[in-house]
């Protein structure tokens, strides 16, 4: 029986082939699903205990989820900070009493917002929360998404010490809504009066605010959102405001209105709010950094409100975005170049396993003097018999 060249390489291309197909089916196999584990949230805690501090509630706190019931007087202002409900309280302690109101809102720029429309310019600074402030018997402060607005019968030596173990069993905010408002980054540092800072996101808020424009100016209705703060300039107090829009080109088509409401003065329409009509005119000012649009007022000279004016600057920020993972199509296509791959290799392989024995067969037979093939030699078997 003769064996030719090509035997070897089928038989080395079909063990390859078939290693390369218990390769796949091991790849391709699904793995064993893993037991799904479903986890409920933990319930909430309330917004306001019992007791704290030797403060008992008089009677359970009451839950409210209308912004006119929680505030009447600031309804639209709430509802711009995106309120979602409060809830209002009345502690007793001996012949004491403590009224509190807490307001819950979606994120931590709602409660801040809040916090510093509620806070008047002037109030002195408390430690309690994440920032407090006080008005003889009237405490304000904030954590997370909630501020808490507290009124004491009477003002004590342990008050803000007892406001602060309620603080503490506020919840506080986690992943986004932990986010501060961006905008607050580009206030300068320099000569700032924390105290005085007030965030809007609407007309409500801006104008309840002491907002130095017009609110139908400032473009509410655009996406902006606006800041307010006091400077301690040498000469006098200046007021910078900040506006963000969501593009330059809205900065740039707000700019010019603003401008041109400015350059009006005593003929503008609407007529100037208090607040441009106390400042010297001289010293007004308007520019526009990227999407932000920033006013100076007050009394300070041009000089120096000028050089507050240029001292804001616009820098954006590259925020890395998580990828999606690996989609299905893809994990196909990857499993099809692999088995290719296996195909590809296992044929060249084989091909030269081929190559090497049946050219070494053939270098051999040529060494014995025979032809290199075989394949037309006859092969007999011949007993040499003689008579």
């Amino acid at each position: 029986m003769r064996w030719t060249p090509i035997f070897p390489c089928a038989l080395c291309m079909v063990a390859l082939l078939g290693l390369g197909v218990s390769v796949v089916t091991a790849q391709a196999a699904p793995a064993k699903p893993a037991p799904v584990r479903v986890e409920l949230p933990p319930t909430p805690k309330p917004l306001l205990p019992d007791a704290f501090a030797g403060w008992v509630a008089a009677e359970a706190p009451k839950t409210v989820i209308d912004a006119a019931q929680a505030d009447a007087a600031s309804a639209s202002a709430l509802k711009e900070f995106g309120f979602t409900h409060a809830v209002l309280a009345n502690y007793k302690r001996d012949d004491e009493t403590l009224t509190v109101r807490a307001l819950s809102f979606l994120d931590t720029s709602g409660a801040y917002g809040a916090y510093t429309f509620y806070r008047q310019n002037g109030w002195p600074k408390e430690e309690i929360g994440t920032g407090a402030t006080s008005n003889h018997n009237r405490v304000i402060f904030w954590v997370g998404t909630t501020v808490v607005d507290a009124a004491f019968s009477q003002i004590g030596p342990m008050s803000a010490a007892e406001l602060r173990e309620l603080a503490k069993q506020l919840p506080v905010a986690l992943g986004n809504k932990a986010i501060a408002p961006p905008i607050l980054s580009d206030l300068p540092q320099a000569a700032l009066d924390k105290q005085t800072t007030h965030y809007a996101l609407g007309p409500g808020s801006y104008l309840g605010a002491g907002g130095v424009l017009p609110p139908d100016l400032v473009g509410f209705d655009r996406g902006a959102e606006a800041v307010t703060a006091n400077y301690a300039l040498p000469s006098n107090a200046a007021t910078l405001t900040i506006i963000d829009y969501p593009t330059p080109q809205m900065a740039a088509a707000q700019e010019t209105k603003i401008r041109d409401y400015i350059k009006a003065g005593a003929h503008a329409q609407p007529a100037f709010p208090k607040p441009l009509v106390d400042s010297d005119q001289a010293s007004l000012e308007v520019r526009r950094s990227g999407p932000l649009v920033i006013l100076v007022s007050g009394d300070a000279i041009p000089d120096e409100s000028h050089k507050l004016l240029e001292s804001v600057h616009f820098q954006e920020e590259l925020v890395s975005i998580p990828q999606p993972t690996e989609s299905e199509v893809n994990k196909t296509g990857r499993l099809l170049f692999g088995i290719a791959e296996i195909v590809i290799v296992g044929s060249s392989a084989a091909i030269l396993l081929g190559l090497f024995l049946g050219g070494g067969r053939a270098m051999y037979r040529v060494a014995r003097g025979k032809p290199a093939s075989s394949v037309y030699e006859t092969e007999f078997i011949s007993l040499n018999l003689e008579k």
